[in-house]
């Protein structure tokens, strides 16, 4: 079949300068050479760094550069952290060192893992008498682990392997739908491809045992199997993390001058109000992820994977609500968040990728429960300092304080500029609009 000049086969073949000048020449209308100059700016002057990087994905042409902030003052479990943050919007990394440096002399944070299961699945179509089909799973259990003990043999030896397993009937949703769901244990490691080499081999097993058994007519031993794969959603993989003082503790607030105790009750109301509208949630909820995505990357895990989880567990009970909870009870004032973090400190990118090498070592090389920890105290402190900022000031003078640098660049001020910029803003609110009438008004009388 004849190819238009958008379509090309044997593209990943191409090295990666003749890839460039594909793009260049169907895709930007532009002038290779340039193009390739602009792309060749972001590659690393390391030749085997750059064929590390390289290698994390598929038809690379360059390096996408984001910040790698450090939030300082975490005091957590009464250890001062100074925390990796990979990010782009500007206000992360600052809200997040904001709300630990206010914590850091009421207490700190405090965390506790409640559980590390983590989930895989075998979907399995059966065609016959479910009774037999149960009954037989309860005693072929063992035999399915005995199975995998080639793979989960060194696991083991670390405290890992299969914790459990059960079989579930989704007949009534899907015909003759049924499920092995498998539990596991992966210590530090994610273990993604743990998991998915015993489910495949429960697979098969399964499979085998039931074609060796007399108790299946032929009928019913005609199983298929669908697919073996993990589930992101772990809500067996929880961690507490929470602060806490006493009310008159929390100070006041020169914006608005909003006491302690009208701060404390209007923080409750909001996060209520996350807890019981969908609306407000997803916002809310978004800001919790900003402070724990950013982690999640500097440390080389998987942010997509914690997000969707994080995200199915906050609809847990039918209604999409707040990771977040708040209570004001007897003078007191109690912030705090149980959420799901199935997260690695050992294998992939966290045992590639320098920086996160880097980060890892930063937070003195913690096992995947104390980073489970760290992790959710960043989550939390940003979802504080969004809150804090939402019922007094108000979200945008910050918010967009923060965003100013950007916005000057944008317009390409320059260093003299930015200066005056930032002076005549400093109490003042940020907007693109007056930013932009500022810079003409200097640019006019230069």
């Amino acid at each position: 079949m004849e190819l238009n000049e958008k379509e090309i086969a044997g593209f990943s073949k191409l090295n990666k300068r003749d890839k460039i000048y594909w793009l260049a020449k169907n895709f930007l209308y532009a002038n290779p050479v340039e193009v390739l100059k602009e792309f060749a700016e972001y590659w690393h002057d390391n030749v085997e760094a750059q064929k590390l990087l390289d290698g994390f994905s598929e038809n690379t042409l360059t390096n996408f550069p984001v910040p790698f902030g450090i939030a300082p003052n975490f005091k957590i479990n009464e250890t001062i952290y100074a925390i990796p943050m990979v990010t782009e919007e500007s206000s992360v990394v600052a809200a997040a060192s904001n709300a630990a440096k206010f914590w850091l002399s009421r207490g700190g944070f405090k965390t506790e893992v409640l559980s590390t299961k983590k989930v895989g699945q075998v979907h399995l179509i059966y065609h016959g008498d479910k009774s037999k089909l149960f009954t037989f799973f309860g005693e072929i259990k063992n035999d399915l682990k005995k199975g995998v003990q080639h793979i989960t043999t060194k696991m083991e030896e670390r405290g890992g392997g299969v914790v459990d397993m059960e079989l579930i009937d989704f007949s009534h949703l899907e015909p003759d739908y049924y499920q092995i769901r498998a539990y596991f244990e992966t210590v530090d490691s994610m273990g993604a491809n743990f998991i998915n080499s015993c489910l495949e081999a429960f697979g098969r097993e399964f499979v085998e045992l039931v074609n060796l058994s007399t108790v299946f007519t032929d009928k019913e031993k005609d199983i298929e199997i669908v697919m073996c794969i993990l589930s992101n959603y772990t809500p067996e993989c929880i961690v507490h993390a929470e602060v806490s003082c006493k009310v008159e503790e929390l100070g006041t607030f020169d914006y608005g001058n909003v006491s302690a105790e009208e701060f404390a009750w209007k923080f409750q109301r909001a996060v209520n109000i996350a807890r019981i509208d969908p609306y407000r949630a997803t916002t809310h909820n978004k800001g919790i992820m900003n402070g724990i995505d950013s982690v999640v990357i500097a440390t080389g895990n998987d942010f997509r994977a914690i997000e969707a989880c994080a995200h199915t567990y906050a609809c847990r009970d039918g209604v999409y609500r707040s990771l977040s909870e708040c209570k004001v009870e007897n003078g007191i004032f109690t912030f705090w968040m149980n959420i799901p973090i199935a997260i690695g400190t050992v294998g992939g990118l966290t045992s590639l990728h320098p920086l996160a090498k880097r980060s890892l070592e930063l937070l003195g090389n913690p096992n995947a429960k104390k980073l489970m920890e760290i992790v959710a105290c960043v989550g939390l402190a940003q979802n504080f300092a969004a809150i804090r900022s939402l019922t007094t000031v108000g979200i945008q003078a910050g918010h967009m304080k923060m965003h100013l640098t950007n916005i000057l660049a944008s317009m390409q001020a320059n260093d003299d500029e930015v200066a005056k910029a930032k002076s005549f803003f400093a109490d003042k609110v940020v907007s693109v609009s007056a930013v932009r009438e500022f810079l003409e008004k200097l640019r006019t009388k230069s």
